[in-house]
Order: C-alpha cells, then structure tokens, then sequence
C-alpha cells in the first residue's frame, strides 16, 4: 500500500521530456505493458508539448510497495492514480492518450474530473469483453474465465502463447516477442489480479458520461477489441472522432508508431 515515504513520481516512475511550458500529454500503456511501449510515439510530441510517462502499479519500474488489493480491485483505483498525477504534477488541459484498458481508465479519470482535462485519445478501447445480450464484447464469458484459469496457473506459459495473437502481425515475429517480454517482466500475482479487473469490467454505462472530446484509434484484426467494439464506442461518446486504421493487432504504438502519431497530430 501506499507509504508516506513514497511520492508519485517515484510510485509511478514518472518520466517527462519535452516543453516544460508545452500544453501537456499524459501517456497511458495497457495490460501486461509500461511505459516503454510509447518510445516510437511519446518522443514525436516533445517539440510541442509536455510529455509525461508512467507506469501503473505492478507494471515496469513502478513501485511495488504501492499495491494495495482493495484500491486495484477496479478500474476506479487507477483512475485515481491517473488523477493523483495530474494534481501532484499541476496539469491542466491535459491531452490523455490511453492504451487498450488504460483508455477506459482515462475516462473514468475524465469523468469525474473534467476541468483538467482537454482531449482524450483512446488507442483500442474496449469497455465491455464479454458478450451480453446485443452487446458484442468479442468473448464469451467462458471464454474469459478460461483464460484467466489459464493464467493463474501458468502466467508464463500464457503469455507466450497468447501475447503474439494479441500482437498480430505475425510477419514481424519480433514485435510478439517484444510484447512477450514485457508481459513476463510484470510481477506475476499482480498481472492475475489486474487481469480480472481487466476482463471483467463493464464500463457501457460509464461512456455517456464523458463531456470530454475523444478520439478513438481502430486498428483492422483486433482480437482484444473489434471494429464493433470501436463502432459501439463512438456511438456512445459523444462528438468523438472515429479513426480506421490501416494498423492491424491490438498495438499499433508499437507496430505502426508513424500511422498513430499522424493521427493523432491530425486530432490535436
């Protein structure tokens, strides 16, 4: 849990570039990834706007002491880390580009505070997996609790197996293996627990809530989230910007850096 010893910057490692008086970006990476991910887009804003870096909790060089299960039980506790930065670092006007489930936690940080932020940018979001009713998630619900046995019981083995589908791209294996590493460089238990939080959210009712510009980035052949996920999305955000991307898999920070960049110049 948290510690007075401990500040944000150091929970997080927190790491900026860029204009110190530049209108700042804040960077979000997804599951099983940190902040690395962003070292082909992050850099492209330096010359213009304050870019900031973090890993959440469990993830990369963040701080381990920092976990609390009852803070991390949903998606909430991270939003409030999100919010914890943007006050500890006084940023307003804030430009949010968040990955996979970090694009859901950037509105949930942006609905309840939205005086600080400006635009959000949404790179594969998703804020329901699990098929309901009308409501194509992309899994069925034994599906996700399948996997989740599978990766509580071998967290290692999944990742490897399913991290290169979750990459697509199979052409350009290295990016699968890149992506493998990262996922068995994150502490184990807290990966599991992050896991279900991830996969078992449902934040539907939770997208009519945002005021808060947004864009939303759709790559072709994403199994984590679909072009009807990103079409439901839209539909449920209001005045947000659709974008079709040549990209494919569920990454393309990583796969297709300049295709993302240019979109999301083009939007800001």
């Amino acid at each position: 849990m948290v510690t007075p010893d401990m500040n944000t910057t150091q929970r997080h490692a927190i790491h900026e570039l860029g204009r110190p008086d530049g209108q700042p970006m804040l960077f979000a990476h997804g599951y099983g990834c940190d902040q690395n991910m962003w070292r082909f887009v992050a850099p492209e804003f330096a010359d213009t706007h304050r870019v900031v870096l973090f890993d959440h909790v469990g993830a990369g060089r963040s701080d381990l002491r920092a976990y609390d299960d009852r803070r991390y039980s949903t998606l909430d506790g991270y939003a409030s880390d999100v919010l914890e930065i943007v006050h500890d670092l006084h940023l307003r006007d804030v430009i949010f580009v968040g990955h996979s489930v970090s694009a859901m936690i950037g509105v949930l940080a942006a609905i309840r505070e939205p005086e600080r932020f400006a635009k959000l940018v949404l790179v594969g979001p998703s804020p329901r997996y699990i098929d309901d009713g009308d409501y194509v998630g992309g899994f069925g619900r034994a599906d996700i609790e399948a996997m989740l046995e599978s990766l509580d019981s071998n967290y290692l083995g999944w990742s490897s197996a399913m991290v290169p589908v979750i990459m697509g791209n199979p052409d350009r294996p290295e990016l699968g293996r890149e992506l493998t590493n990262s996922f068995c460089a994150t502490d184990p238990e807290i990966a599991k627990k992050f896991a279900c939080v991830t996969f078992l959210s449902d934040n539907r009712d939770d997208l009519p809530k945002l005021r808060t510009p947004a864009l939303i980035l759709q790559c072709a052949d994403d199994v984590i989230a679909s072009s009807v996920v990103g079409d439901y999305v839209h539909e449920h955000l209001a005045g947000s910007t659709l974008v079709a991307m040549n990209a494919t898999g569920h990454c393309p920070n990583l796969s297709a850096p300049a295709e993302t960049v240019a979109a999301i110049k083009a939007y800001i």
